[in-house]
């Protein structure tokens, strides 16, 4: 075979990945290994990730994984906030990045409909309600909830049902410790 032709075939079977010969023995292509070292792997679908993460809302502290305890979660199935999740993807084992969601990828917008006033009588006896004061309970149809005292009058209460971040750009620092293919 002349040499150009050698070089076109050989340019074939390495963008073809087709099997080597040599010296009359097939020696198969290699395949990239099934265990990647972690800080190979990117955070993707299904993949087990660890990661430490500081959150601030309008400037506050709001939320810290615990030194030497990474929060553990499973990329894609709705473990955390849509606008965090969206944005850690592709990120790698050693990664430190800020990450800012809005309010729509984060809690949501907060929602007028949400703030309720109730008769004082429907607060358990126990409870000696004050403002900003956090309850949680049981609605009528048997869901949890928690809610904050907004406002109190002789009569009645304003609870604000919203989530205590909705409305709030956040602001997240994390850290990728670990990534992991999910069992």
């Amino acid at each position: 075979m002349k040499p150009a032709n050698l070089n076109v075939l050989a340019s074939l079977v390495l963008l073809l990945g087709f099997p080597l010969v040599s010296d009359s023995r097939l020696v198969e292509a290699e395949e990239p290994s099934a265990q990647e070292p972690a800080e190979r792997l990117a955070i993707a679908e299904n993949m087990a990730v660890q990661m430490e993460y500081a959150l601030t809302a309008d400037g506050q502290a709001v939320d810290a994984s615990p030194a030497g305890e990474p929060f553990r979660y499973t990329h894609g199935r709705g473990q955390i906030i849509p606008g965090l999740e969206r944005q850690l993807a592709g990120l790698h084992v050693g990664d430190a990045r800020e990450i800012t969601v809005s309010p729509e990828e984060g809690y949501g917008p907060v929602d007028p409909e949400a703030v309720v006033e109730i008769p004082r009588e429907q607060l358990p006896a126990t409870v000696t309600p004050e403002a900003g004061m956090s309850l949680s309970g049981v609605d009528p149809e048997g869901r949890p909830f928690r809610a904050r005292i907004k406002e109190l009058r002789d009569t009645t209460v304003t609870l604000d049902l919203n989530h205590p971040l909705a409305g709030k750009t956040l602001l997240f620092k994390v850290n990728i410790v670990d990534i992991a293919p999910s069992p």
